[in-house]
């Protein structure tokens, strides 16, 4: 049958270009808690979707995708210090970490996420790994001269006589404008960063009470020097077809100068001593509230600060790149190279999560027997290419720290261009806040959205990714609004969480009982040989274009969208054509309609296929053909040229009432 060749010499040459070898990584949750709605519907289904259309078009060995537990910092320890002293948990904080991460491993397997590793930082193999890559990666940045020993101030409670970390101290960001409604030690829960000394009624959560201030040493990287590289770093990201604008907006708010803001009721002030402070730019706007000085550097701002606060003068500092702390004193961490004479410290959570994934690349490689050393290629190497999948919130850490960390590993003069062989610069794909009925959702806020495993009482794992990926978070923050959640929601409303399942169980699960139940009845399981129409051929290959560029660009709301109409379109021709075939008894129109028809199906599979898993892999089953159906080697060819023998080539038989996208039981009932 010579002419089955059905390629489509017309198929345009201006296509993505993708790595040869990659990594895919999701945030990491932290291992005191399960799941909650963002992990899953605002992370990992995202990740997971990208990894799994890689695997298919670039080969699944050539795919990592790795995420684990974050199982350090003092949030964990914290809390299990909180929990054992209410007698909620008895065992060790290893025991405690293990009980979470493999909760949540549990139940990212119920949502189909096919990690090639869900490892934890602080547990088994991993935990030996990361140990070495820490030691490793700091002792590099040292070397390369992009430490500095900085003695700052710690809160101290003194009723506890202890060093406070973190979440023991709870107060309010000073950071000007900041929309957070709690800060920490020297962060805020939206990210900023300041010294301890300017958090706003800083708490110790042990006592209850005002912590005092005592010096302590730590190792810092050297964040601020990097601002030229990280500008550099800035304009290539604009240079990407589709980069998200609010990513580059959110990163390059951290590389402006250091201010300061003064309320313009402290200008009086601010005038009796200004030949005190250091050299400053002025700028004073009629609309505008406060008063803002401008610095040359970090250092003189600093300087500055602690000049206003002699003087009791009331002032807020901007976002800037400051130096950044890697270690501290707490027990629970991955212990910190000894350097210098400075012995006994530990490295803080945040950075040492940030080269994780290199450790649990370098895991995974050594579980499946290759050489450790192999994660090279894929974190080192221009033929390969690292995604990570963050929330908006973590922008500043997997940002600018995270950046700027990777060109230290280069050398004492990095560059913003690594050349091969060096650490190369991963790709963010950040998605803003999966709302919860128009409200931030978070386990710790006053709004508590139902866990990710809640949900599965409620929808199937394939309603729920193809809902959350048609969502638009690329774009802006969307409210989820589950109807079985809602206490707004009447009895006669739809629910919204069910288009994109719809889409499935209902139209695509039609088309494709259709096409099987025909070629049972009327061609013995065997799909008859023709020619597939031009039509049908040229609108496939235009669809698997888009959605390849789509893919390519991270918008997955719009490779819904594209998918929507492809399969609504496949019904629609099936149901124009077989009913005339039907009426008029046409065996010639009857066998036509059904071969395009599954080519139809075998497309929309194939693009479905990184979406819905179970439902296409059923397809596949039912269609008798072996794993080269998702390769997108073949994406173009039509299902007898992945048959050996397709004159002979017998479909699985379909019987009667079978579903291929199913709808959850309790949707099953409720329509009963």
């Amino acid at each position: 049958m010579s002419n089955m060749d059905l390629k489509n010499e017309n198929i345009e040459l201006s296509r993505p270009v993708f790595p040869k070898r990659a990594v895919v990584t999701a945030g990491m949750p932290y291992g005191n808690k399960g799941l909650h709605l963002g992990h899953v519907g605002g992370v990992f289904v995202h990740a997971d979707a990208f990894a799994r259309f890689l695997r298919d078009r670039i080969g699944k060995d050539n795919v990592i995708f790795i995420s684990g537990t974050d199982c350090y910092g003092s949030p964990i320890s914290e809390n299990y210090r909180q929990l054992v002293e209410k007698g909620e948990f008895e065992g060790t904080i290893e025991e405690f970490v293990q009980y979470y991460h493999e909760d949540q491993k549990r139940v990212l397997g119920e949502y189909n996420i096919s990690l090639n590793l869900y490892a934890a930082s602080g547990l088994g193999r991993s935990k030996e790994i990361h140990r070495e890559m820490s030691k490793w990666f700091i002792e590099n940045l040292y070397k390369n001269k992009h430490l500095r020993k900085m003695t700052t101030s710690q809160f101290y409670d003194t009723e506890y006589n202890v060093l406070l970390n973190g979440r023991q101290v709870v107060g309010q960001c000073p950071i000007d404008g900041c929309q957070s409604d709690k800060g920490y030690a020297d962060e805020c829960s939206l990210g900023h960063q300041y010294m301890p000394q300017d958090l706003i009624n800083p708490k110790s959560t042990l006592s209850g009470k005002r912590p005092a201030m005592v010096d302590v040493t730590n190792w810092y990287f050297n964040l601020n020097e990097f601002h030229d590289l990280l500008k550099q770093w800035v304009e290539q990201l604009k240079e990407i077809p589709g980069y998200r604008n609010f990513v580059i907006t959110s990163i390059e708010e951290f590389l402006e100068p250091p201010v300061i803001y003064i309320k313009k009721d402290q200008l009086e002030a601010l005038e009796a001593i200004k030949d005190k402070l250091p050299p400053y730019e002025f700028q004073n706007e009629e609309n505008k509230s406060s008063a803002l000085m401008i610095f040359d550097s970090l250092e003189l701002r600093e300087k500055a600060c602690t000049i206003l606060a002699e003087h009791t003068i009331r002032f807020r500092t901007g976002k800037t790149l400051v130096p950044f702390r890697l270690t501290g004193n707490i027990d629970w961490g991955v212990p910190a190279p000894n350097l210098e004479g400075l012995e006994g410290l530990t490295i803080w959570v945040w950075p040492e999560s940030l080269w994780a994934p290199l450790s649990f690349t370098k895991t995974y490689l050594e579980k499946i027997g290759r050489d450790p050393e192999d994660w090279k290629t894929y974190w080192c190497s221009k033929e390969a290419k690292v995604f990570q999948f963050i929330g908006e919130d973590n922008v500043y850490f997997y940002g600018p720290v995270e950046m700027a960390m990777f060109m230290g590993q280069q050398g004492e003069n990095p560059t913003a261009y690594p050349e091969d062989g060096q650490m190369q610069l991963p790709l963010l794909i950040v998605n803003n806040h999966l709302l919860f009925l128009n409200k931030k959702a978070s386990s710790s806020g006053k709004i508590k959205p139902p866990s990710a495993e809640e949900l599965l009482n409620h929808y199937t794992a394939e309603q729920l990714r193809a809902h959350f990926l048609g969502l638009g978070l690329g774009i802006r923050s969307v409210g989820f609004q589950p109807k079985p959640f809602n206490p707004n929601a009447t009895e006669r409303d739809a629910d919204p969480v069910l288009k994109e399942g719809n889409l499935l169980s209902n139209v695509f699960n039609r088309a494709v009982r259709s096409c099987f139940y025909t070629v049972q009845k009327y061609f013995d399981g065997k799909i008859p040989l023709r020619r597939i129409s031009e039509e049908v051929l040229s609108e496939a290959n235009k669809t698997v274009l888009e959605y390849e560029q789509l893919m390519s660009r991270f918008e997955f709301h719009q490779v819904m969208n594209l998918l929507d109409v492809y399969i609504r379109n496949i019904n629609k021709y099936w149901s124009k054509y077989i009913r005339i075939a039907e009426t008029e008894n046409d065996a010639e129109l009857r066998a036509q309609t059904l071969v395009d028809t599954f080519h139809m199906v075998k497309t929309a599979a194939v693009l479905m296929h990184p979406i819905a898993p179970e439902g296409t892999e059923m397809i596949r089953e039912y269609l008798n053909i072996d794993e080269s159906l998702w390769s997108w080697d073949n994406i173009f060819k039509t299902l007898y040229e992945l048959m050996p023998d397709p004159e002979n080539h017998v479909f699985k038989f379909l019987e009667p009432r079978v579903d291929f996208f199913k709808k959850h039981p309790s949707q099953i009932n409720k329509e009963e």
